[in-house]
C-alpha cells in the first residue's frame, strides 16, 4: 500500500496549488479520499473530503470556494485545487484514504509541504 502526495511548494499569496495524491496497493474505488493540512504547532485539520463515488464533497469552512477536491479513479489519484492562497495555508498537507466496510481501514501519505509566503 502507498499513498505519496505531490505538488507542494512555495507560493505567493493570491497563487494557485494543486496538489496529488497518488495511490497503490488497495482498492482506490473503495475509499473515500480525505485532504488533512497541519500547520506547525497546530493539530492537523480536515480540509476537504470526496466520497468514494466521487458524488459527494465536503470542505472545511476555511476553504471553501477556493479548495476543490476531485479525484480520478483510473489513475487512482485524488486531487486539491487550491486558490487565492493565504498564508493561513501553509502547513503539511496529508492525502487519507478510508473506508468503513466491511471493515474499517485507512491510509496516509507522508505529506507535501504548501508555503503561502510573500
Amino acid at each position: 500500500v502507498r499513498i505519496v502526495e505531490s505538488g507542494g511548494g512555495l507560493v505567493q499569496p493570491g497563487a494557485s496549488l494543486r496538489l496529488s495524491c497518488a495511490a497503490s496497493g488497495f482498492t482506490f474505488t473503495s475509499y473515500h479520499i480525505k485532504w488533512y493540512r497541519q500547520a506547525v504547532g497546530k493539530e492537523r485539520e480536515l480540509v476537504a473530503l470526496i466520497t468514494k463515488d466521487g458524488s459527494n464533497t465536503t470542505y472545511a469552512d476555511s476553504v471553501r470556494e477556493r479548495f476543490t477536491i476531485s479525484r480520478d479513479d483510473v489513475k487512482f489519484e485524488a486531487y486539491l485545487q487550491m486558490d487565492s492562497l493565504t498564508p493561513e495555508a501553509t502547513a503539511v498537507y496529508y492525502c487519507n484514504a478510508r473506508r468503513a466496510s466491511p471493515r474499517f481501514d485507512e491510509y496516509w501519505g507522508q505529506g507535501t509541504q504548501v508555503v503561502v509566503s510573500s
